[in-house]
């Protein structure tokens, strides 16, 4: 958490659980309960992982249904095919501005998470 720019960045590295989302909350929701929001989150990742079990792909849905009105921008930081591809879904389905990043444009992500500069919306290849 860089709390001084009120940004989140997580990298999961295996199966999301459940209990990775309870203790996201814990650490975000008295963030957001001080001050109203997340300026952004950066989401670093090579592939989807998948879940370790259908309880945590409920608690994976549960966060996003429960945090996306509190989150200025999301950044996808990856190379995944699939990944891109949902990332362009989800713009349809939440609150945040949402934007893919090549896994070598970290900096860049997380630049845009801070100003929300336009001119960084150049498509991506």
């Amino acid at each position: 958490m860089l709390r001084d720019r009120a940004i989140l960045i997580v990298s999961p590295n295996g199966p999301l659980a459940e209990a990775g989302f309870a203790k996201l909350a814990q650490e975000v929701d008295p963030f957001i309960a001080s001050n109203g929001k997340l300026t952004g989150l950066m989401v670093c990742v090579e592939g989807f992982p998948g879940w370790d079990s259908f309880r945590a792909m409920i608690s994976h849905v549960e966060f996003i249904r429960d945090h996306h009105r509190k989150i200025d921008r999301i950044a996808a930081v990856t190379d995944s095919e699939a990944l891109k591809a949902m990332t362009e879904v989800s713009k349809g389905f939440v609150s945040p501005q949402i934007r893919q990043f090549p896994s070598d444009q970290r900096n860049e992500a997380l630049a845009w998470l801070e100003t929300g500069d336009a001119s960084l919306d150049q498509p991506q290849s």
